[in-house]
């Protein structure tokens, strides 16, 4: 039963119908799997009594016909998703203990259509962080190595549990959250497929709020066809969101034809950056030749905006962050920091908050109060604004010359030891997210497929951006790439 954990979710569900498993013993296997994946820190609340009664009651519904595409598939849902009577933390200590009364719409959907969650998954801390180091639960770990050396790697962040778990086979596929590159930068450190959806395709009701105009739920698979079947019963609108777009959801997979002749292929000159590693720029010279063979027209663009996009990011992010982490205030939820006699409010709010929130938390707090104080906001927030309309119609103007698709790296490198920045600057660590970034702030749907590996044998990912609301041809080029790649290495098991 050992291989049971390692089936993708289509091979999953043809068998589930086929009567060839039980959704019962698919959950079995995952739960198995995680019970000896302790070293990877990847789940940090196990749920094993809630995923075999939805297993069992999954396996009731296929029995009777009444079976949606993710009817019985064991899932890892990030900790940043409020689920009903499980602990729902964001991986901050000051959220500990909190175990929301309700249900988030994306997990709600899922369990509808008979998805299975086996757990809780790590991540960093409120989704601020490109590592996963800024968890209250310690680092998670990427299951890959650099060739012999023992060092542990960063699975990326800041669904960095996602992708160790989905990487390693504890999870058919899991839920991640995507800000400035969330989903993609840690799906292309671990070698799986990321999509980030178009701002507003997927509810954002239920889920812990970092940058309320950036954060987009998404799926992380272990192919393009996985992440379409996930992506497709994730989406939908909802009253709940007033930011949740009401459209039709498209059959994303009866739309992997792999056939992609005559579509125009963008690739921005503004994404090659000085310094960037030999690797990134083979395997994207790599990507276009790919493509090109498949039959797409590969066109030079330009995004002139690209270069203020990460400190336009890193006003507009923290700002929203400030102003959403206000309510973390130890009145009316989550931990409360003992007072000593005397202590009035102002101590009890200045306990809590330092003692419950993280340095990098902190430090982001900071930076967004700092730009919206009155004599700052037009300096640096209303700036950053203007300057997130003009990045937006960089795209735009592209997309208005008939380019369906941009092609750019995931990551300026593949994933780097846990520690290894500790002492670097924090916008080194920011640099991360150089390529993935003027996606949230353009609403933009975004993927990450494993496309190569480096000299160490480590993932390397490519991103592929799309045009809003058109997820089906973006996983459609996406499936078209994976294909040609051929990408199917695997972390040799040591944990």
């Amino acid at each position: 039963m050992a291989e049971l954990n390692g089936l993708k979710i289509a091979e999953a569900r043809d068998a589930l119908r086929k009567g060839d498993v039980t959704s019962v013993e698919l959950t079995e296997a995952c739960l198995s799997a995680i019970e000896g994946a302790g070293a990877l820190n990847a789940v940090v609340h196990k749920t094993p009594e809630i995923a075999l009664e939805q297993a069992r009651a999954a396996d009731g519904r296929i029995k009777a016909g009444d079976a949606p595409d993710m009817c019985g598939i064991p899932l890892g849902i990030k900790d940043l998703f409020c689920t009903r009577g499980v602990a729902s933390q964001a991986a901050s200590k000051i959220l500990d203990g909190f175990t929301p009364e309700y249900e988030s719409t994306v997990t709600r959907k899922l369990f509808e259509s008979g998805a299975v969650m086996l757990g809780k998954l790590n991540m960093d801390e409120f989704a601020m962080g490109s590592s996963n180091e800024t968890s209250t639960y310690g680092n998670a770990v990427n299951p890959w190595k650099r060739g012999n050396d023992e060092a542990q790697l960063t699975p990326g962040g800041s669904s960095g549990g996602s992708a160790s778990a989905v990487a390693a086979d504890l999870c058919l596929a899991a839920t991640g959250t995507d800000t400035g590159g969330s989903i993609r930068q840690p799906a292309a450190f671990t070698g799986i497929t990321g999509i980030k959806p178009t701002y507003g395709r997927c509810s954002r009701w239920g889920i812990v709020a970092f940058a309320s105009s950036l954060d987009q739920a998404g799926p992380m698979t272990k192919d393009v066809r996985d992440a379409a079947i996930m992506l497709e019963a994730m989406c939908g609108h909802d009253p709940m969101d007033s930011t949740s777009a009401d459209l039709a959801v498209p059959d994303f997979e009866a739309m992997l034809t792999g056939d992609i002749k005559g579509k125009k292929i963008g690739i921005p000159r503004e994404y090659h950056m000085d310094g960037m590693p030999e690797e990134i720029e083979t395997l994207w010279a790599e990507g276009r030749r790919m493509l090109q063979a498949a039959g797409a027209e590969i066109v030079d663009i330009s995004l002139p905006h690209t270069k203020y996009a990460l400190p336009t990011y890193y006003v507009i992010a923290p700002a929203e962050a400030s102003s959403n982490l206000a309510r973390y205030d130890g009145v009316r939820y989550g931990r409360r920091a003992p007072l000593a006699q005397g202590d009035g409010i102002t101590e009890m709010y200045e306990k809590t908050r330092a003692e419950g929130f993280g340095h990098e938390v902190q430090r982001r707090i900071m930076v967004g109060t700092y730009v919206l104080s009155a004599g700052f906001y037009d300096a640096y927030y209303n700036r950053a604004r203007k300057v997130r309309t003009l990045i937006k119609k960089d795209f735009e103007d592209v997309f208005a010359q008939g380019v369906d698709a941009i092609l750019t790296p995931a990551t300026p490198s593949a994933a780097f030891g846990l520690g290894e920045m500790k002492e670097a600057d924090p916008v080194q660590m920011y640099l991360n997210d150089v390529f993935t970034v003027t996606v949230n702030l353009a609403g933009l749907p975004g993927i990450s497929v494993p496309a190569g590996t480096d000299r160490q044998g480590l993932p390397l990912g490519l991103q592929l951006i799309g045009r809003p609301w058109e997820e089906g041809d973006l996983l459609n080029c996406a499936y078209a790439l994976e294909q040609a790649a051929g990408f199917v290495s695997k972390p040799a098991k040591w944990w």
